[in-house]
């Protein structure tokens, strides 16, 4: 891949995943952010573009099965690896999270008042993850599901109730933008997932599971904003 200037940091980061870090690092949203271009995202960020451009392509010179498995999926089998890896690790993670979260609260709130903000906040979007993973699973992925197998079969375009497949991911856009922002406080109120003196095994060990959870969205976003939904919309518009 040719990295450039005007190269979106999406696109660099579904050719290669071990460019994500490389981004968060200096402060670039790969997920949500993903429609801007690099020389965007400096500006934004202050970062040199020369120096990033010179990293990335280090970087993206090594292979990533994981990013080429991915990219070779069709729309069908990447919305059910996405159920099943990511959706699967929320609802898991959620009520190990939330337990822990009440624990160091009740210990430690007295002190770090930031814990019942962290945890108010976690809470919601607990609540909206969930909700939102069921609309996907549902509804969203569904006729992704049938667009995929119509086009493999050379069958019309299937019919849906909510007109074109952009007006429900216009919906899962801003919920995901929501919880990207929602997890930015965390991180802040967290100190970046880093223990206070005086913290416990257990405060560590959930901050542990907050640094993972959110670094499992950021690749469950991304999956979604930079490589199924532009797909699905592509797919569509093939029959058009």
């Amino acid at each position: 891949m040719n990295i450039s200037l005007n190269s979106y940091v999406g696109e660099v980061v579904k050719f290669n995943f071990k460019t994500a870090p490389l981004f968060l690092s200096n402060k670039i949203d790969y997920c949500c952010g993903g429609k801007k271009t690099i020389s965007d995202a400096c500006k934004e960020t202050g970062i040199n573009p020369e120096q990033l451009i010179s990293q990335l392509e280090t970087l993206v010179a090594q292979k990533d099965p994981d990013s080429d498995y991915i990219n070779n999926l069709g729309l069908d089998e990447l919305s059910e690896y996405i159920v099943k890896r990511h959706h699967s690790y929320v609802r898991e993670s959620i009520p190990v999270i939330q337990k822990n979260l009440e624990k160091i609260c009740n210990v430690h709130g007295e002190n770090h008042t930031e814990l019942f903000d962290i945890m108010v906040l976690f809470d919601g979007s607990a609540g909206a993850l969930t909700k939102h993973m069921q609309k996907e699973e549902i509804v969203l992925f569904p006729f992704i599901h049938r667009l995929a197998t119509a086009k493999k079969e050379n069958r019309p375009l299937p019919r849906a109730p909510f007109g074109s497949v952009s007006n429900p991911i216009e919906t899962m856009l801003a919920e995901h933008q929501n919880e990207g922002e929602r997890f930015d406080q965390i991180a802040r109120l967290s100190n970046n997932y880093v223990l206070p003196e005086g913290g416990c095994t257990t405060y560590d060990v959930t901050l542990k599971q907050l640094r993972d959870f959110e670094n499992d969205l950021h690749r469950h976003i991304h999956l979604e904003n930079n490589i199924l939904f532009p797909k699905a919309i592509e797919l569509e518009k093939a029959y058009q």
